[in-house]
């Protein structure tokens, strides 16, 4: 009898036969030579049953029926594929053993256990665990076949994330659905993606700009000239710092501090998916829906690229002369200089910032393969360029810097100047021009989410060298008006980040890389679900911002407001894919991790059931009641492999809200449950503060009480940060009101009278 082979697609499996089979008969859906049958799935065959198939009762959605809870997990096959699931259950009678050729990853594992678990399959089964479809790495693969009990534990993670999700999915959805009378999708991994863009939206319009005044100065010193800024207190009067810049002009100064050392910037990271989609956004605005299909067509149609759906930087001793003989082939073609200027003995097995067999799990970086790219798309030409650019900047030395930095006095006042001063531009070559110039600007980055201003870095390819013993001559000053910044809205790119380090916005990239286990999905999943947020109406984009639509912003609130916090928390579902990755390596148990995800699902059906359902008008007129008792969507999972079972009806779809986005006052006024802001200051009262139409009143109104602050105050509109201000500290930061004559003038709001509410303005003087 003949061997079968199960490939996860069509492409891979005629791949593979042409390397094992190349003169396989072939079948349609099937190709069969002497020794080996090579077909495939398309995909996922087989999904989780929807809760009917349990109980007819759960065709109609009622919140008196939660949770489900299967005893055990039935699957169906997928209607549009049964064809080929009997095709591998025909096959299968003729073979005596089976090789499971899917992707070699934890889904792909998930894919050949429901077609084993559903078509009974009792033969002896391998495994084929490769990272790309080269014929050398199919021939290898074949020579090397592993036995498939050595998986059984990634398969028990497969079914457990599957399950879980399901769980989690299927309940949460319907009770907040059934209860809030609007079609929402909550689960395990899209409702904390959504809490990460909406804690950010409310960063944004909470922030309340400060404008301060920045004072320059250039130096002259023998033929020498270099810009420096004024250090010390942030400058929030315009006549003080005029004149500190009138004051230095033409003035003679000294250098008090100048220290000069040499740096070296090594190579950025080799390609993981998510660093690849990270980057594809920022330098030609792809989603990373697109960037995955980009790099998907490249492995299996183009095979010009290794795994793609990987999440390690780095690789293994076994790579490394593959790498050499890819750059040997690079030396021909588009890449040729590059390649012959290389330097082949910089990549070997010591190499750290390369070879790190410890933090490659199943699969090593992103590299391009030992074979030639035909006809691309531009856009694939445009990925497979940044991943051959990346490959070859390992095969060139570090960029050599000195680092200058230079401390003037004039006056009294010190102005501290950076320069960065090219030595050898190393790597760097790879680049295009635009990127050469920006030096180490990923580690410039720590603060480009607060307010504060990063200081600023000149950049030059010419000799700078200052003399600290002599004086330097003010030839030039100036000042400007700035202004603190608020948090930038997500990109995909930006959004990509904080799911890989579930939501907590850690830059340095050692600690980065010690939660990658633990962030929100993996690699291969991240780009489905913000696909999922779009599809739901939850997230619109505007250019490459994400903006939260009114749908999206009441869900969050309605989710945390009912006390499930948990399920909008990125480090819980961090923990969970942690807890997930030691299942499949055989160091947690499959049962104790469902165990706790039943108990988490019992907890939100309480919780939500005793919710105050929402205002009619809560989430936009699209959002409301339609194919009430019908099957609606949970969470879909991503890509073509992963699914919950949940799948949307045509008549129950959501379009998606307008992308205008209302301000976070008037949305939280609508809720059924109006939220608490603070506690009333008036004396004896006990009551909360909470959002009216005009202003912020006491819940205690009907009992007498009187405190009320109205939502605009000399022209100033006063937001829910600024009331919490008033009410626990008695003020409101430094604020700028513009007088009648175009003049501005800085003062304070005050809280006047903390029984009735009442307001006044403390003007704050000048500093100098």
């Amino acid at each position: 009898m003949k061997t079968l082979v199960i490939a996860e697609k069509p492409d891979m499996g005629r791949t593979i036969a042409a390397v094992i089979e190349p003169k396989a008969n072939n079948n349609r859906t099937y190709l069969e030579g002497e020794q080996y049958i090579i077909t495939w799935a398309i995909g996922h065959l087989l999904r989780l049953a929807e809760p009917d198939a349990y109980d007819s009762k759960y065709k109609r959605w009622n919140i008196a029926d939660l949770p489900i809870i299967p005893d055990q997990f039935k699957i169906v096959p997928n209607p549009r594929t049964k064809d080929q699931l009997k095709t591998i259950g025909e096959l299968a009678k003729r073979a005596s053993g089976i090789v499971n050729a899917c992707d070699a990853g934890r889904e792909g594992q998930y894919i050949f256990a429901l077609i084993q678990q559903q078509l009974k399959l009792r033969q002896p089964v391998k495994r084929l665990w490769i990272s790309d479809l080269t014929a050398e790495s199919i021939r290898r693969g074949f020579d090397g076949l592993k036995d498939g009990t050595e998986f059984e534990n990634l398969t028990r993670a497969a079914r457990a994330r599957s399950e879980a999700d399901w769980l989690i999915g299927m309940n949460a959805s319907r009770a907040f659905t059934t209860r809030h009378n609007a079609l929402l999708s909550v689960g395990r991994v899209q409702t904390p993606v959504l809490a990460l863009i909406y804690d950010r939206e409310m960063e944004i319009e909470a922030f309340q700009s400060q404008t301060f005044y920045e004072v320059a100065a250039w130096f002259k010193q023998e033929g020498v000239e270099y810009r420096g800024l004024r250090q010390g207190d942030k400058l929030t009067d315009a006549e003080a710092a005029e004149a500190i810049a009138t004051s230095v002009k033409g003035k003679t100064g000294q250098i008090i501090k100048y220290e000069a050392k040499q740096t070296k910037e090594y190579p950025y990271r080799l390609y993981d998916l998510t660093l690849l989609q990270r980057e594809a956004n920022a330098k030609f605005g792809y989603g990373a829906k697109k960037t995955l299909d980009i790099a998907q067509a490249l492995y299996e149609k183009h095979k010009v690229i290794s795994y793609p759906r990987t999440n390690s930087n780095y690789v293994t001793e076994q790579n490394i002369e593959g790498m050499h003989k890819t750059l040997n082939l690079l030396k021909n073609g588009t890449y040729s200089e590059l390649a012959l200027n290389a330097k082949p003995e910089l990549v070997h097995k010591n190499n750290k910032g390369v070879c790190n067999p410890s933090r490659v799990e199943d699969h090593h970086a992103i590299l391009p393969t030992l074979k030639r790219p035909g006809t691309l798309s531009k856009d694939e030409q445009n990925i497979y360029d940044l991943i051959v650019r990346r490959f070859l900047s390992h095969f060139y030395p570090p960029a050599e810097y000195k680092q200058h930095t230079v401390l003037t006095e004039v006056e009294k006042h010190q102005f501290k100047t950076s320069v960065k001063e090219l030595l050898s531009i190393g790597w760097k070559v790879v680049l295009g021009s635009s990127e050469q110039n920006q030096g180490d600007s990923r580690k410039k980055k720590a603060k480009k989410n607060s307010s504060e201003e990063v200081e600023p870095e000149e950049w030059t390819d010419k000799s700078f060298a200052v003399q600290p013993d002599l004086p330097v001559q003010c030839t030039k000053s100036e000042f400007k008006e700035k202004a603190t910044q608020p948090p930038k809205s997500y990109t995909e790119g930006t959004l990509l980040k904080a799911m890989e380090s579930a939501g907590k916005q850690i830059e340095n990239e050692e600690l980065r890389d010690a939660m990658k286990d633990s962030g929100l999905g993996t690699p291969a999943t991240r780009a489905a679900t913000i696909e999922r947020l779009k599809n739901v109406g939850y997230i619109t984009m505007q250019g490459k911002k994400m903006q939260l639509t009114l749908k999206g912003r009441t869900a969050i609130e309605l989710i945390r407001r009912a006390g499930v916090d948990l399920l909008t928390s990125p480090e819980m579902t961090g923990q969970w894919e942690r807890r997930l990755h030691q299942i499949s390596k055989g160091e947690a148990a499959q049962d104790k991790f469902m165990e706790n995800v039943k108990k988490f699902t019992l907890s939100i059906i309480e919780k939500v059931r005793v919710q105050t359902p929402a205002a009619a008008d809560a989430f936009g007129e699209d959002a409301r009641g339609r194919g009430k008792g019908r099957t609606r969507t949970a969470e879909g999972k991503a890509g073509n492999k992963a699914t919950n079972g949940a799948s949307a009806t045509k008549t129950s779809t959501v379009k998606a809200v307008s992308s205008t986005r209302p301000t976070g006052n008037t949305n939280t006024a609508r809720s059924g449950t109006r939220e608490i802001l603070a506690s009333c200051p008036s004396p004896g009262c006990g009551g909360n503060i909470i959002e009216g139409k005009k202003g912020y009143g006491c819940s205690r109104f009907k009992e007498g009480c009187t405190f009320v602050i109205w939502k605009e105050y000399a022209g100033k509109k006063i937001t829910t940060t600024m009331l919490k201000s008033l009410v626990e500290k008695g003020s409101t930061q430094v604020l700028s009101f513009k007088r009648k004559d175009g003049s501005t003038v800085k003062a304070r709001i005050i809280l006047k009278d903390a029984v009735t509410g009442q307001l006044s303005g403390e003007k704050q003087e000048a500093s100098s």
